[in-house]
């Protein structure tokens, strides 16, 4: 009678094994090139400027494809689809070895951002594998804690690795560009071999003009906000295209609930379980995606101008790294808070903190220690919310929706770091005009850090409308109340 949980639990940590290989490298992929960005600025002839066009890139893209390849790992596995992104990812990661023009590299650093939908696809297969043993939730809450904290060691490993790789090839940027490459194509057979598939329902469709109305408004939308980080909110045809974007969503609502099997369920989306974290996801992008270039750029500011620290690039990253390490023990200590409270207080718990850490940049950030304190209490709640969101959302899911669910916590949390980097841009931008030539204005840097201070705060105010008990394993494993996130009574 013992042999058959033990079974499932060894299956779930084998699959969670494989999945943290798969994060390491993800991270590896986020780490990498940020020491490298002065010299493939070299490599490539361009400025220091252009470079923001590949992050845009990136972005624009993983905002497009993450919705349609969660949705399609619902239909046909999420397995498949994983090694099908991994692929994907590289042969652009492959690209940018040779790539040695600007239109090139641009092309291969956009593609390479199929690997954001790694995370949602991963956190469906562990709920998929979860289900059967009636403890979804909780089990996905663990895994994804520890996927964040594969994402944020690779993180840190590409970091560090990325400007000594660099070194010891001679300063070549193509060998050193092979070192991501070759980890991509590893993971692919780590994948290959020891991911089991997830278990689809039959008999779905995939909605392609839903899809393509949802493509339509989150190309405006997000190209909206790159052309105002880059052309200013004087620009009039800027603010026309956000503003087109967000009024597309109105025929998309309502053609979406017409559809028997829609792209984004709006019943599902309106449940008290799933808006909340959805709209907390976007809110904590702000901070999560949007605030550590600012960051940076104060800790090197010249105390000269009357603020910053006057850190050096290798000053800078220790902060950073304190940081990251901070999101480690957050994403370790969620799924414990959860266990002895409840998944909602945990995210509560988690928003809170953001929240915290950003307001008390306002009154503290005189001192390289004050602003270490601030960016671990704030990276404490971070990194509890990167792997709880997507878990939570999967939790809030219907059997057949936990890979979409999951990745519109990765779409939202997008659009919400887009947001925040064009606003920062254009205020940091604006101060710098009555400063310096390259500091901003002390008042900007209040304005980041109120905006990431307050988004977190509204993010917690916004989770206590999820229902008390939301996300829990429930009572027992029937199929009204897993996947509910409820219960099983109240599931029913």
């Amino acid at each position: 009678m013992t042999t058959e949980p033990t079974g499932r639990r060894f299956i779930t940590a084998s699959l969670i094994g494989y999945l943290f290989l798969v994060e390491i490298t993800s991270g590896i992929l986020q780490g990498y090139y940020i020491p490298l960005i002065p010299d493939l600025v070299r490599h490539l002839g361009i400025v220091d400027a252009d470079f923001n066009w590949f992050e845009a890139a990136q972005l624009l893209v993983a905002a497009l494809v993450v919705p349609v390849i969660a949705k399609l790992g619902d239909m046909w596995g999420h397995k498949r689809m994983l090694l099908i992104t991994t692929v994907l990812t590289a042969a652009a990661s492959w690209w940018l070895v040779f790539a040695d023009d600007f239109v090139s590299f641009l092309l291969a650093w956009a593609l390479q951002g199929f690997y954001v939908v790694w995370l949602p696809l991963e956190v469906a297969l562990i709920f998929d594998r979860g289900r059967r043993t009636g403890r979804a939730a909780s089990q996905t809450r663990r895994a994804a804690g520890l996927l964040v904290v594969a994402l944020e060691a690779g993180a840190i490993l590409g970091a560090l690795a990325g400007g000594r790789v660099f070194a010891a090839f001679g300063d070549s940027v193509s060998p050193t560009l092979m070192i991501p490459a070759i980890a991509v194509t590893l993971v692919f057979f780590v994948v290959l071999v020891g991911v089991p598939e997830s278990t689809p329902l039959p008999g779905r469709s995939l909605d392609i003009v839903g899809f393509s109305i949802l493509a339509l408004g989150l190309l405006l939308i997000t190209s909206g906000l790159t052309f105002l980080r880059i052309n200013g909110p004087g620009t009039w045809w800027v603010w026309a295209l956000i503003a087109l974007g967000a009024l597309v969503f109105v025929p998309f609502v309502r053609y979406e609930r017409r559809q028997p099997d829609p792209a984004i369920d709006m019943r599902v989306l309106a449940q008290p379980t799933m808006w909340p974290v959805q709209l907390t996801a976007a809110l904590i992008g702000i901070s999560l995606l949007g605030a550590q270039a600012p960051l940076s750029t104060f800790a090197g500011t010249d105390p000269v101008n009357g603020y910053g620290l006057g850190l050096a690039a290798a000053d800078i990253s220790n902060l950073i790294g304190a940081y990251l390490v901070s999101m480690i023990v957050g994403a370790i200590l969620f799924p414990l808070v959860s266990s002895w409270a409840t998944p909602r207080v945990a995210l509560l718990g988690g928003a809170f903190l953001v929240a915290i850490g950003y307001l008390l940049f306002l009154p503290f950030h005189d001192s390289a220690v004050q602003v270490v304190v601030n960016m671990v209490v704030a990276g404490l709640g971070s990194g509890a919310l990167v792997g709880a969101l997507p878990a939570a959302a999967a939790a809030a899911a219907p059997r057949g929706q936990t890979g979409i669910a999951a990745a519109l916590t990765n779409t939202t949390k997008t659009i919400g770091g887009s947001f925040a980097s064009a606003v920062f841009g254009v205020v940091l931008f604006a101060g710098a005009s009555t400063v310096t030539a390259t500091a901003s204005s002390l008042f900007g840097y209040m304005m980041v850090w109120t905006i990431c201070g307050a988004g977190a705060l509204v993010a917690a105010v916004l989770l206590f409308f999820v229902p008390r008990l939301a996300f829990a394993d429930p009572v027992a494993p029937d199929d009204g109340a897993v996947g509910s996130g409820l219960p099983a009574d109240q599931a029913r």
